[in-house]
């Protein structure tokens, strides 16, 4: 994507909520979201449905994206993701095993491993990173982990499920 195109300013008023400039973001990175899609997605229609998808997932969480130059490998994962999930739905694309994902990921040496949990955690948005570490790392309970965040138990388990799922998608890449 054509991050030139976009000024810092214009980015942080997104993140910080400013509708104008959500729109401005979205209406620049739309012809770049678009021919990704044209060129990962099998179908045509599933390049448009990919690309809404990631235009709708940006608008959406656009505060959690950490800089403006992590949001074009973000949005293009995003992209790749949707159209994956598409050619599944439609039969185009085999199904994950995860028992040969897991068992490729236990064979790996111990401190490779550590490393890629590591920047596995580091690589998600911060409410969901928060919530993974408290249960997983600190083993806190779920209400727990509501009392200290100011959620509710449901917010919580909905964060630690998004969580989990983000961090095995990144391990089994």
């Amino acid at each position: 994507m054509n991050a030139a195109a976009i000024s810092l300013d214009q980015f942080e008023a997104a993140r910080l909520g400013d509708i104008e400039a959500i729109a401005g973001l979205l209406e620049t990175a739309q012809p770049d979201i678009r021919r990704y899609a044209r060129a990962t997605c099998r179908s045509s229609a599933d390049a448009e449905d990919a690309a809404q998808e990631a235009l709708w997932i940006l608008f959406r969480h656009v505060g959690t994206i950490r800089s403006l130059l992590a949001m074009s490998a973000w949005l293009f994962s995003v992209v790749r993701r949707e159209c994956l999930r598409l050619a599944r739905k439609a039969g185009l694309a085999p199904s994950i095993d995860e028992t040969e994902a897991e068992a490729a990921l236990l064979s790996r040496p111990e401190a490779d491993l550590r490393l890629d949990v590591a920047a596995a955690f580091e690589a998600l948005p911060p409410h969901y990173r928060d919530v993974a570490l408290m249960r997983d790392v600190e083993e806190m309970t779920i209400d727990e982990i509501a009392d200290a965040l100011g959620a509710t138990r449901q917010t919580v388990k909905a964060r630690l499920h998004r969580a989990r799922a983000l961090l095995r998608e990144y391990l089994t890449r």
